[in-house]
Order: C-alpha cells, then structure tokens, then sequence
C-alpha cells in the first residue's frame, strides 16, 4: 500500500508528462483486427476513413489504464455504505494516492448495485529520477493500475542499487531487455518514480526465485488506488464489465450454476454471493494452481456454496449415467444446470492497459475453435429453459458477435435474450446479426479522453457515462435453451 510521498528530489530528475505509445501488434495481427474493423458490412453505413480513425483510437485507448478502478463490494457481508465509509478510510492512508486533500471520492453505480468506483487520475506531470529500474511489459501494466513493482517484473537495475533508493520506473514494452541487465537503451516508457525495497543483489540473486515488493512506487504517472491487501473479505478488485456479466447470468438462490472457465474465481464468488449463499455453483478450470486460488477466494469471501475442480470443460458432459461420479463433481450428465456461464478463454485484446501484444495471427484465431468445442459442451449441460451467458475480454469480431451468428445457427433451441444492466454498446456488424439482435449483445469498445477527468469535477453526473465507456474491452451475450 502507497504509504506516504515522496520527498523533493532537487535537481537529481527531469519534470515529465509520459505520453503512452499505441497499442502495439505483430503486423499481421493488426492487418487481421484493422480489416475486422474494416469489414464490406460495416462500411455499408461508416465511411472508411471514419471507420479506420475508429480503429487507430481504439488502439490507443488500449494502451491506456482506464478511467476508473473498479471494485466489487461483499455486500453478501455488509452493507455498500459500510463497505464505501471503510474503503474511504482506508484509501485515505494512501498519501500518494489522495494528495491527503479531503475524503477519497468514491461512486456507487444505480444500474450496478454492488459496484463502487473510484476515479484514477493522470497522465501528470512527475519528476523523473535518473537512476531507472526497467521492469517488463505486465509489470508495466500493473503499475498503471496501481500496482508496486514486485520482484519476478524486474529486468534490469542500477549496478548499485541498494534500498531506499530513489528510481524512475520504466517499461519496456517490446520485451528487449535482457533480465539482470544494469542499463538498457532500447524504447521504454516512464511510469513513475518509487523507492527501492530490495538492493540489485536480492532481486536477482540466483539461488532461488525472490519473491515480494521490489520498488515502492510512490509517484506514479497515473494516480490509482492500490489494493495489495486492502478489506479483502470487503472488496474484490474486478473490471466493471465483469461485475455486469454475473449480474446477466441473474443467479437465484437455490439454483445449480457451472462456470466452465472459472479461474481467477471474480465471477465464480460473485455467482454465489449473488445467490446469497444458498445453492450450488460449480466452478472449473484445467490448471490446478488456479483451482486452488479459486477455492482460496471463496474461502475470504465466506462462501461455502462453491466446489471448484481441476477439469477440461470441453469433456464436462457425461452421456452415460452409470459413469458419472458419485461426487457431484465433473463430467455431469446431459441437462444439469439452471445456468451456464462461459466466459471462455480468448485472445485478450480487450485487457488494458497494454502497449504492446506478443501475440501471432495463429495465436489469435486459434481461441475461435477452442470457443466452440466449450459452447457445444456449455449446450448439452444446460437444463431446457436455462440460462446461457457468453463472455470474453477481447475486442475481435471473431470472437464476439461470429460466434453469436454460429451458436444461433448451429442451436436451434438458444435464443438470444435482453440484458439487465445493459450499459455496454450494441454488437459490431461485420458478422450478420441482425439489427435487433446486435442490441441485444452488449460490446465494451474503451474510450479513453483525460478531459473527461475535469468534466466530472464540474459535472458529477457524467460519472456513469465515463465509468461505462472507459473500460476494458468485453463482450457479453446471453441466450435461453427453449
């Protein structure tokens, strides 16, 4: 946690604003997202040179963090007012976060009832130390967010650099830098300025992997709040659009729910505190690490309604009875589920923020097909009647609404559905969907304008509509098996 502000730093640094670059991709990658959003459909009603200035925005909003940090409040346990007075008292110990200028401002959200919202401030002005720690891309990323610098994202240090010294944190965002180097040259971007935790020597020293804050950044570029172990039964720091997806799927107590790729486990306790407890939600994933960290959240959240098992959603149906286990566990027999939620493994390209993508087109049109085999299964386990809720992180139209078309196509018993909230934007043409049904799907495509930040001090009823534009890029669609 961000404890206190950094002292004057004389004449040792440079006064900066940091200009984040453009989201980044392998040419081919961005030939392949820039024709998507090109596409003959689309440009039957944009004219192309609107419909690419679109496209080159969105890659810049990208690379940006967004607008607001997001947290989802355990009001299963306490009471939203509770939960915002405690969280106000806590952010207020963050000096370099709040500037110890008055109460830490914090929003509630009318459409979204247990979601609370703070403001992230920047790009600002911030004296940049000469002495550089450069730490790697998902680092950099995290730091924006509001994140230290932990020891596994550094790459390269001052020779001899010690605790308690004063650096200037960077990123390199194209991944050149060789870890353990004591310099590096190549294009980086500032970040903010912190305070070492660890010398040079601890952080990569060779006899085993090192773990913990490595630099305390204290001035950061963009001011958010840091939620390294802050209420953590309280709050749980969640993007807006994945608090919106648990709200769609629309839980009841008493109801059997799947979440098929359920890893890190946001939405999986947020099913469950949705249903008050009471009910059974069943939460997979193929990598037991994130099993456990499933299991682990349920636990702080006081959720004991959830079972998590290490298993491959795709093989999660069981056509024979007399296999099935005797557990409850997976694969389940055909038909056993009120609801079904596949927020299915994709490409990303929606996370921010993220200045630079290592991903290759085969990397990128690989998750489609992978998508499909687990809506086939998600079909067959879902109870006629049930509720089927679709989602990814990524902003390609193969994924999205290509898939929508191909489920309804190939489904004849899914039927798209209205969403509640609906605070997202109707689905991109360029796949056949119809008019009425494009609306029906909610597209997050992020919006970024740091003039925003001073509308919503003049105006403190555009935070919905900044805090529903500025995120991360998502899709959610919801069907119901007739």
């Amino acid at each position: 946690m961000r404890t206190g502000r950094m002292q004057a730093f004389g004449e040792s640094c440079t006064r900066t604003v940091s200009v984040l670059p453009k989201l980044k991709l392998k040419p081919e990658v961005r030939q392949y997202l820039s024709n998507a959003f090109q596409n003959k459909e689309l440009l039957t009603e944009v004219d192309e040179q609107e419909a690419e200035k679109k496209f080159e925005e969105l890659l810049t909003y990208l690379s940006h963090p967004p607008g607001f940090t997001c947290v989802r409040a355990s009001t299963h346990l306490e009471s939203l007012e509770t939960i915002r007075e405690q969280l106000v008292e806590e952010l207020q110990k963050q000096v370099a976060w709040s500037s110890g200028v008055g109460p830490v401002p914090i929003f509630t959200h009318p459409q979204v009832p247990d979601v609370l919202l703070i403001r992230v401030t920047g790009p600002l002005s911030v004296c940049r130390q000469r002495s550089e720690v450069i730490v790697g891309a998902q680092c950099g990323n995290s730091v924006l967010r509001g994140a230290h610098v932990f020891a596994p994202g550094v790459l390269s240090a001052p020779k001899y650099m010690k605790a308690g010294d004063s650096v200037a944190v960077c990123s390199d965002v194209e991944g050149r830098c060789t870890r353990g180097a004591t310099d590096f040259q190549g294009r980086k971007v500032f970040l903010g300025n912190g305070i070492a935790v660890m010398s040079r020597a601890e952080i990569f020293q060779a006899d085993e992997p090192v773990r913990g804050v490595a630099v305390r950044v204290q001035e950061p570029v963009y001011h958010s709040p840091c939620f390294d172990g802050l209420l953590p039964r309280l709050v749980f720091l969640q993007n807006l659009p994945s608090v919106v997806v648990s709200h769609v799927l629309g839980p009841q107590p008493g109801e059997r729910i799947l979440d098929m790729c359920a890893a890190p486990g946001g939405k999986t306790s947020h099913i469950a505190a949705l249903m008050g407890g009471q009910g059974e939600v069943m939460a997979l994933d193929k990598i037991a690490s994130k099993v456990e960290r499933i299991r682990q959240n349920a636990s702080t959240l006081e959720l004991d309604c959830i079972a998590a098992y290490c298993f491959n959603s795709i093989r999660a149906v069981c056509a024979d009875q007399a296999q099935v286990p005797g557990n409850g566990g997976p694969p389940f027999p055909p038909e056993s589920f009120d609801r079904v939620l596949l927020d299915a493994p994709c490409s990303g390209l929606g996370q921010r923020p993220n200045m630079a993508s290592s991903l290759s087109l085969r990397e990128v049109t690989s998750y489609q097909p992978l998508q499909r085999k687990l809506f086939h299964a998600a079909v067959q386990l879902l109870r006629r009647g049930g509720t089927l809720v679709y989602s990814t992180c990524t902003i390609t139209l193969a994924e999205n609404e290509e898939q929508v078309a191909w489920a309804l196509s190939t489904f004849p018993k899914l039927t798209l559905q209205p969403q509640t909230p609906h605070i997202g934007g109707e689905g991109m043409l360029g796949a056949g969907l119809s008019r009425d049904q494009r609306r029906l799907v909610q597209r997050f495509s992020p919006r970024h304008d740091p003039s925003d930040s001073d509308l919503v001090e003049r105006d403190p009823n555009s935070i919905l509509q900044q805090a529903n534009a500025d995120t991360i890029g998502f899709f959610i669609a919801k069907f119901q098996k007739t």
